[in-house]
C-alpha cells in the first residue's frame, strides 16, 4: 500500500495528452502550477498530480463524447437540417490579476453536435488572493488570503429530450488548509418517468460503487448532501435526480482522498456514457422539445441564483465564458 505522504503520479503519456483525432490538444494555459504561495504543507505534493489528472480526465471525456457523436448515424426527432457529428473546440485563457502577475488559467473545451447540443469540459489551475469580501467565506483564507485551486467541470446538454443532462466537477483547493471537493448529478427532463428512474439507478450505481471502494459511509452521506445542495427553494423542488456532492474532504490519508476523486471522475464517465448510448436514438416529438426547453429553465435558475461554484469563479477573477459554460444553448420559460 502506498504511503499516505506520497502522492500518486498521473503519467503524462502521449495517449493521455492527445485528443481523439490524434492531434495534440491545446496545452494548459498555466505557465507554472505554483506561485510563491504553495499553501498548506499537507497538500503541496498533490498540486501537480491533481492538475495532471484533471487534464487527463478532460481528454478521456472529450474522446468518449466524440466517439458517441460518431456512433449516432441517424438524427431522431422532428425533421430538420442534418447536424454533423461534433468535435470539441479548445480555447486557452489566462487569469488576469491586478498586479499583472501570473495568476494561472485554463482551457475551455466546448462541443456542439448531433448528440450533444452543447457539452463543455473545462479545466483550470489558478492562484492569487481572495478579496476582502470573499476571504472570510473560505476556510484558511482569513489567516492568509492567498490560494491555489485546480479542477475540472463538465456539463452536458443533449439534443434528444430523452437523454438527461448531467454535471460533474472535482477540484483541489489550497489555502493555509487544503482539501478536495466535487460531485456529479443527473437531470432528466421527466424525472418521474420510468425510463428516467432507470437512468437514475445506472448513474447512482456507478457513483455508489466508486464511493464504496473507499468508505461505505460516503455514498449515503454524499447523496444526502447532493439532494440538499441541488434544490431550488424558490420552486420547492429538486433540480433533478441527484447524485453525490462533497466538500472539505481532508482525511489524513491524502492519497486516499485523491484516489477517491479520480474514481468519481471515472465513474461519471462510465455511467453517463452508458445512459447517453441507451437513449440517444430514441424518437422524440416537437412537444418533447418544448418540455425540454422549459425544464432547462430550472437548470439556469439554479446556476445563476444558488450555485457556489459560479460565485467562486466570478469572485476570483475566473473566465466568465468558462464559468457560464454550464448554461444550456437554448431555454424557454412558459
Amino acid at each position: 500500500m502506498q504511503d499516505a505522504s506520497t502522492p500518486t503520479q498521473i503519467p503524462d503519456t502521449e495517449a493521455a495528452r492527445t485528443d481523439a483525432s490524434g492531434s495534440e490538444p491545446a496545452r494548459s494555459a498555466v505557465q507554472s502550477t505554483r506561485d510563491p504561495f504553495v499553501g498548506a504543507a499537507s497538500h503541496q505534493a498533490w498540486q501537480e498530480p491533481a492538475r495532471l489528472w484533471f487534464e487527463t480526465l478532460r481528454d478521456r471525456l472529450c474522446a468518449s463524447f466524440e466517439a458517441i457523436e460518431d456512433e449516432q448515424e441517424v438524427m431522431p426527432g422532428p425533421p430538420g437540417a442534418a447536424v454533423p457529428s461534433g468535435r470539441f473546440k479548445r480555447r486557452p485563457w489566462q487569469r488576469p490579476t491586478e498586479q499583472d502577475e501570473p495568476g494561472g488559467g485554463g482551457v475551455i473545451s466546448v462541443m456542439h453536435g448531433r448528440v450533444f447540443e452543447k457539452v463543455g469540459v473545462n479545466v483550470s489551475t489558478v492562484w492569487g488572493r481572495f478579496s476582502e469580501e470573499f476571504r472570510t467565506q473560505i476556510p484558511g483564507a482569513d489567516q492568509d488570503p492567498r490560494f491555489w485551486a485546480s479542477g475540472i467541470s463538465v456539463v452536458a446538454h443533449p439534443r434528444n429530450p430523452h437523454v438527461p443532462a448531467a454535471h460533474m466537477n472535482t477540484r483541489l483547493l489550497v489555502t493555509t488548509q487544503g482539501w478536495f471537493g466535487g460531485g456529479g448529478d443527473l437531470t432528466p427532463m421527466r424525472p418521474d418517468s420510468e425510463q428516467a428512474q432507470a437512468d437514475g439507478r445506472t448513474f447512482h450505481d456507478a457513483l455508489k460503487a466508486a464511493c464504496d471502494r473507499h468508505d461505505p459511509d460516503y455514498y449515503p452521506r454524499f447523496k444526502e448532501w447532493c439532494d440538499r445542495y441541488f434544490f431550488l427553494p424558490h420552486r420547492n423542488e429538486p433540480r433533478g435526480l441527484g447524485g453525490i456532492f462533497f466538500d472539505r474532504l481532508a482525511n489524513p490519508d491524502i492519497d486516499g482522498d485523491f484516489s477517491f476523486v479520480r474514481d468519481v471522475g471515472q465513474a461519471f464517465l462510465d455511467g453517463y456514457a452508458a445512459i447517453v448510448r441507451r437513449r440517444m436514438a430514441q424518437p422524440w416529438t416537437a412537444a418533447d422539445r418544448d418540455h425540454q426547453l422549459v425544464r432547462r429553465g430550472r437548470y439556469v435558475e439554479f446556476n445563476l441564483l444558488h450555485d457556489r461554484g459560479t460565485l467562486f469563479g466570478l469572485k476570483t477573477g475566473g473566465n466568465v465564458e468558462a464559468i457560464l459554460m454550464s448554461l444550456p444553448p437554448e431555454v424557454r420559460w412558459p
